[in-house]
């Protein structure tokens, strides 16, 4: 925590953003071309914990080919920007603090798993130094996206606790997303640092929440919104986020919108409506190639909840 306290001082980060678990599209992890492919892990083994948040991942892909995709349609996309296609495969899971009892955890969150194809556009204003992003997911929560099998087969490869009370998740339901997010550059000190504010909404059956918030960058760092810049082939700096959100709605917690047959979820009025959550970590880029290194804590997310914490990986590849 002190290490943390000490980055974020010297980052100078006011205020934050929405919080979310997996954000490939923030500026900061921009790869500077229309077409790649990236891969990200979370898991809150990297903060040895094992409850909450416990893993997520994501395959990504862009492409101009994926202009013609149908989705496209529906997503708001400003007119004279250069704009970027993406598609993603995510899955996230979430478990309580015991995960050995069979039994149901009252007071603790439920067993919970998603699995969603994002469609996204990345639109990008060089001129007002602005990015207007939009995407639409579309998925499955409970059984249906194998979060049990997922978690138990790594327990069992890594020798961890067999998890017992996944038949107490939240039952399946459909997952319909719509979210947008505006990010705009407030500062720029050559490549050396910078300073974004961001305004994101989601709405849906999974989430419903808005919020608002400020990215720092520092190091080596080629940034999507300047064209007066040379850009580099090599970057490497640090990042830090302080996020903030308004909660209107979470099935990972609440169950889903239609299907109301969980056999535990939180009521509503124990949801808190006002979380808070911090990024920070280390992103290399070459050539080729997208590394990142990341770790997040958030504050507590219901009424009986603590705070969390996780980390993450990130590899991209250029094609």
């Amino acid at each position: 925590m002190k290490n943390l306290k000490l980055y974020v001082v010297i980052m100078l980060l006011p205020l934050g953003m929405l919080a979310q678990k997996i954000d490939n599209m923030a500026s900061f992890r921009d790869l500077h071309s229309k077409r790649y492919f990236r891969i990200n892990y979370d898991n809150d083994y990297f903060a040895s914990r094992d409850q909450d948040y416990t893993q997520g991942y994501s395959f990504e892909w862009v492409a101009p080919k994926l202009v013609q995709n149908p989705v496209n349609t529906i997503l708001i996309q400003p007119k004279n920007t250069e704009k970027k296609y993406g598609i993603s495969l995510e899955h996230i899971g979430f478990t309580p603090n015991n995960i050995k009892s069979p039994n149901i955890q009252f007071g603790d969150r439920p067993f919970a798993a998603t699995i969603m194809l994002k469609s996204f556009s990345i639109a990008t204003d060089t001129l007002h130094k602005s990015r207007f992003i939009a995407s639409f997911n579309m998925g499955l929560i409970g059984p249906g996206a194998f979060g049990k099998e997922m978690q138990v087969a790594i327990h069992e490869a890594t020798g961890n606790t067999i998890p017992e009370g996944w038949q107490n998740q939240i039952k399946n339901d459909v997952v319909l997303n719509y979210e947008v997010s505006y990010e705009k550059q407030l500062f720029q000190y050559r490549n050396f640092f910078s300073l974004q504010s961001t305004a994101r909404a989601r709405v849906g059956s999974l989430f419903t929440a808005a919020g608002l918030g400020v990215t720092s960058t520092l190091g080596i760092v080629n940034s999507p919104f300047s064209t007066h810049l040379p850009k580099k082939r090599f970057a490497l700096y640090g990042f830090a986020q302080t996020l903030a959100q308004v909660v209107g709605y979470d099935a990972t917690l609440q169950g889903g919108l239609f299907n109301r047959k969980s056999p535990y979820t939180i009521r509503n009025h124990e949801i808190e409506r006002l979380t808070a959550q911090v990024n920070f970590g280390l992103i290399l880029q070459t050539k080729t190639l997208y590394f990142e290194y990341s770790r997040a804590l958030i504050t507590r997310e219901f009424e009986m909840g603590k705070s969390s914490k996780w980390g993450g990986i990130k590899v991209g590849f250029r094609m």
